[in-house]
């Protein structure tokens, strides 16, 4: 494994420097100097940073494939990525290369309750993961870290088009649904020492809401898709619907030479799918699937809470629980409902 640290900023002059010097102790570290004008690139670069520059801004997403180009072109195989306001701890690095495995993209979940986040950003966080989650079908605490380790051969398989802080999800989405295991590991989330963040919780939060609102609903359409396909397999499987016929016909056998016999076949016609949809609707996939609709409803109340949060830079009462209400992954992780019969067969495991 060859890791490199690439750490996007702009105008962090006061902090970049002792990121660099912290991470440089685990790898080399380049710095993506996004149009800063503050002196930036200076300092990184008397810190010991190979620094390549934006000339104007460009916003993360860009900083970050600039980055991951240069540490390839070093020969890299593995790029860690933090920011340069200080927030990400640089002595987490070697715990998150520690991680690392095959076809593996490597978190550091921040503790959400520690009080080392902006007001508004860690419920904020635990929204956005349970869509994440919900549309991917993972169980990440944070999916919102840029603190990662990406294998750079992700970026080979794994299509990033999106600019912001979308990116990000983006790629946690994409590779999850590629077959790439996602590990989480604790990192630490130091008091920012950066006069604000760069995250705009208007601008960004809601890019990001509208990229997971897309697919969210395409994973819902699934979910419908997975309901209808469920009943109509009763129908159109070759076993199934021999299984279906001698039923019926068993069932009706007492009737026949009777006006009744053709209403019996029906009425067992109609028993069978009614059970296989029943036995659907106590899976946990649907369940899940109102959990995330109920979620969703609660958008309108629960985001302009975290906004006058994120703005006026305190806490809202009643946010942090409201939050917890609905958007618990717990929720999620529900396993509600009765054994699946023997006769039937189980649903396809989800993404």
């Amino acid at each position: 494994m060859i890791p490199f640290v690439v750490v996007p900023a702009h105008d962090e002059a006061t902090t970049v420097g002792d990121v660099v010097r912290r991470a440089r102790i685990h790898a080399p570290v380049i710095v993506v100097d996004d149009g800063s004008t503050d002196g930036t690139a200076e300092a990184a670069v008397a810190a010991g940073a190979d620094v390549r520059r934006h000339a104007r801004r460009l916003g993360k997403a860009q900083a970050l494939r600039t980055g991951v180009v240069a540490a390839r072109a070093r020969g890299a195989t593995h790029v860690v990525t933090l920011d340069a306001d200080g927030q990400h701890d640089p002595d987490d690095v070697s715990t998150l290369l520690a991680a690392t495995a095959p076809r593996t993209l490597v978190v550091g979940a921040r503790r959400t309750g520690d009080g080392a986040l902006p007001a508004g950003r860690a419920e904020a966080i635990v929204v956005a993961g349970f869509f994440v989650n919900w549309a991917s079908g993972l169980r990440l605490a944070d999916t919102q870290s840029g603190f990662r380790v990406y294998p750079v051969a992700i970026f080979d398989e794994v299509p990033a088009r999106r600019g912001g802080f979308v990116f990000e999800t983006e790629v946690l989405l994409a590779a999850a649904a590629r077959g790439w295991l996602v590990r989480e590991v604790p990192v630490r989330s130091l008091p920012r020492v950066a006069a604000r963040s760069r995250f705009r919780p208007v601008a960004d939060g809601l890019a990001i809401g509208a990229y997971l609102a897309g697919r969210s609903l395409a994973r819902g359409a699934a979910e419908a898709g997975a309901a209808v396909g469920t009943v109509f397999e009763t129908f159109t499987d070759g076993d199934r619907r021999r299984e279906r016929l001698a039923a019926m016909l068993d069932g009706a056998a007492p009737y026949v030479g009777t006006i009744a016999w053709g209403a019996m076949v029906g009425a067992e016609a109609a028993r069978r799918a009614g059970a296989r949809l029943a036995w659907w609707w106590r899976h946990p996939r649907p369940r899940r699937a109102l959990v995330a609709a109920a979620g969703a409803l609660g958008l309108p109340g629960v985001v302009p809470l975290l906004v006058l949060a994120a703005i006026s830079g305190r806490r809202v009462p009643g946010a942090r629980a409201l939050v917890a209400a609905l958007y618990a992954q717990e929720r999620l992780d529900a396993r509600v409902g009765a054994p699946v019969p023997v006769s039937v067969k189980p649903l396809r495991r989800s993404a």
